[in-house]
């Protein structure tokens, strides 16, 4: 119907125009579903996927090489046999429970790295659970939440730490077990015996024995370890950063 002052109506705005002018309801969502969109067309494998795992894998070759060398030059042979109280195996078979604890937390953290650089929020992931956890928050509730999954990362990965640390303990309690086997032979009475002589010289050398062997297996091992947790470490705080960018990115409201 048309305007009764056709002055009046040469001014106002046509349907179209008004709809044209008006913004989107939710630019947050349009944008994300765009984004959506274009990941699903041009989503391709990132050529670093596992990057952390194959690091760490080297890592554990480069030291099983070592070990092998050692054990082919008959050095391992020497260390058990020498060692009467077998603590030098106790500290290899805590190492080998680290050792797997740390590959198993090396794979978790490379799978959420890859998963967290090939952002899919259709693919279940910690990733995807982070960004959802986000969505709509405001800055501050979004800095709590970050803080928190910091702590659970770096909470994941403590107990490689813990074994590592608890090699060199071990390593030290064999050395004090050493000198205590040590200076259990001796005996300063006989000491002008000859006859006494040799079984206290033989008591030394096997108490003292003991302390080294342990104490250099005690610390090998426990590099070795420590080695693998630092690349953990690094792994996780990449993820950490990671997360927290897909959640600035993704999840503001």
């Amino acid at each position: 119907m048309a305007h009764p002052n056709p002055k009046v109506a040469a001014t106002l705005p046509l349907g179209n125009d008004i709809e044209a002018k008006s913004p989107p309801a939710n630019e947050a969502s349009a944008d994300h579903l765009a984004w959506l969109a274009a990941k699903a067309r041009t989503d391709q494998p990132d050529r670093f996927r596992y990057l952390l795992l194959m690091r760490f894998a080297l890592i554990n070759v480069i030291g099983f090489g070592l070990f092998a060398f050692a054990l082919l030059h008959g050095l391992v042979e020497l260390v058990v046999v020498s060692d009467r109280t077998g603590l030098s195996v106790a500290i290899a078979v805590v190492f080998l429970a680290g050792l797997g604890i740390c590959t198993r937390k090396v794979w978790q953290t490379s799978v959420d790295l890859n998963h967290a650089n090939e952002f899919n929020p259709l693919t279940p992931s910690r990733a995807a659970d982070y960004v959802a956890q986000l969505r709509g928050k405001q800055g501050e509730s979004r800095s709590i939440m970050a803080s928190a999954m910091r702590l659970r990362l770096a909470q994941r990965i403590t107990v490689v730490r813990h074994v590592a640390n608890s090699l060199v303990f071990l390593g030290l309690i064999g050395t004090v077990i050493g000198f205590i086997i040590a200076l259990s032979g001796v005996d300063p009475a006989n000491a002008s015996d000859i006859k006494a002589v040799a079984p206290m010289v033989s008591r030394l050398v096997e108490g003292m024995s003991t302390a080294l062997y342990t104490t250099l297996v005690g610390a090998v091992f426990s590099i070795w370890l420590m080695t693998g947790y630092q690349l953990l470490a690094t792994g996780t705080a990449q993820l950490i950063a990671a997360l927290v960018e897909l959640g600035e990115t993704h999840a503001r409201p």
